[in-house]
This record gives C-alpha cells, structure tokens and sequence, in this order.
C-alpha cells in the first residue's frame, strides 16, 4: 500500500522536527511527497533559513509561511501582525491555498493542547489547521485559493500522560506541561529508524540550540537518552476530514 502524502503544519521552526520530524522522515523515505508550512517568521530571517535545512534534512521539500509574527518575538515578521491577533478568517484562507496547492492524504498539526508546552501560537495554529482541513474542501469557501481539496484525515501531534515523566526530566519542572489520556492515543509510531534524521533536523534549528531552546537541550544528549526520548511519536486522529459512509442517524 502507498504511503499517503504528509503535509504537515506546525506554527514555529523547529516544530515540525520536534513534533512529527521522524513520520516526515518515513514518509519521504518511502517515496510520499511531505511538505511542512510553518505559521510564523518571516522568510528573509535566519530562522527561515534554518527550517529550510531542517525540511531538507527531512526530504520534506521548501518552506512554506503563512509570514506572520511569533507571539513572543515582534521580530520574527517586523511589520506584520502576530498569528494570534491576525483575522482569523486570512489565516485559515491562507492555510488553505496551501492545501489546496500541495493536495494531502493526510496532515499533521498540533492538539488542542498545542503540545507539551501550551504557547499560544501552537494552540491558535491547531484551530487554523482544523478549520481550513474542512474548509479545504468546499469550492465556494475561498474561490480564489485554488481547486477544491479534501484531505483524508488529519492527526494531532500529542504526548500521552505516561511519557511525560521521562521528558520531564529533560525539559525541567519548572515548565508547565500537557499531554493527554493514554486511551487517548490513536497512533503511536516507532520512528527510530529515522531518529537520526530527526536529531539532525532538530540541531538544524542552530538558533535555538545557541539560546538553550529545547534543541540545545537535545544537543547536549547522549545518543541512548535521544533514543529513549524521541525516538516514538504520538498522534491523536481527529474526526474524519473526508466523506463517512452514509448514515441515517447520528452516532457516538
């Protein structure tokens, strides 16, 4: 069976690699096309560039940015409105010629959550993503964004309750952090034979390895702790994006 085309989309740099960089590496080794759009930064700022090697690393193909502000860093798009605090109606038109464009099987974002950290943008960029998969495929919702296109299924990067002790203690206690239900946990995929890829992609994001990010935190890993941590992925699948069999009544 085919692997389905991925695309993936993540609201910083460095997202993509820490959240879904292991199913993007599978994927792209099987032969499916993977594309990531990231939600903020600019492309004329070094972090753009340092995604654009991460994707490389990946096989997941250029960038693509919906070009708005990180909520904590202004300069991330001088001049351009905070994801945030953007209409939501552009953001969601924007995702969508992005859909519609690259035609997924499936896509990837963050929870609800919006994953272990909870900051602000992960959460608005899962809202956008769910909004524009459905949106995506109804042809008079945003005509002039392309041909109508609807996904297959969309899943939402998550960590379950029983990871997060491990993790903790590499990201530290003094962070907040969420995760789900193990029942809750729909996918849990083995990426380690892509784990290599994925450490590279994540150290790719220099930056935040410089400023003791996440990254830099992995960086200072040893190659068994590395496997040990991220070497499995977790999704949750959100309901159905494309048709169910027909119904005459509604059910759980």
């Amino acid at each position: 069976m085919p692997v389905p085309s991925l695309l993936a989309v993540f609201a910083h740099p460095d997202d993509e690699s820490l959240s879904a960089g292991g199913v993007l590496a599978r994927h792209a080794a099987a032969g499916a096309r993977t594309a990531v759009v990231t939600a903020t930064w600019a492309s004329d700022t070094p972090r753009a560039a340092e995604l654009a090697e991460a994707l490389r690393i990946l096989g997941a193909g250029e960038p693509r940015l919906l070009g708005y502000a990180d909520a904590r860093v202004p300069q991330s798009a001088p001049g351009r409105a905070r994801l945030c605090e953007a209409p939501l109606d552009e953001a969601v038109q924007r995702l969508v010629r992005h859909i519609r464009a690259f035609r997924p099987d499936v896509m990837v974002t963050h929870d609800a959550y919006g994953g272990l950290p909870g900051h602000p943008d992960h959460v608005h960029t899962h809202r956008v993503t769910l909004l524009a998969a459905h949106a995506a495929g109804f042809g008079r919702l945003y005509p002039d964004a392309g041909e109508p296109w609807q996904p297959r299924a969309l899943y939402l990067a998550t960590h379950p309750h029983s990871a997060v002790p491990a993790l903790r203690e590499v990201i530290g206690a003094r962070k907040a952090t969420y995760s789900v239900p193990d029942e809750q946990v729909t996918a849990t995929v083995d990426v380690s034979p892509w784990l290599e890829q994925k450490i590279a992609a994540v150290l790719a994001h220099r930056s935040e390895v410089e400023r003791g990010a996440l990254p830099g935190v992995i960086a200072g890993l040893p190659p068994d702790a590395r496997k040990r941590l991220f070497a499995t992925e977790w999704y949750i699948r959100h309901t159905p994006v494309s048709p169910a069999p027909a119904q005459t009544e509604l059910t759980a």
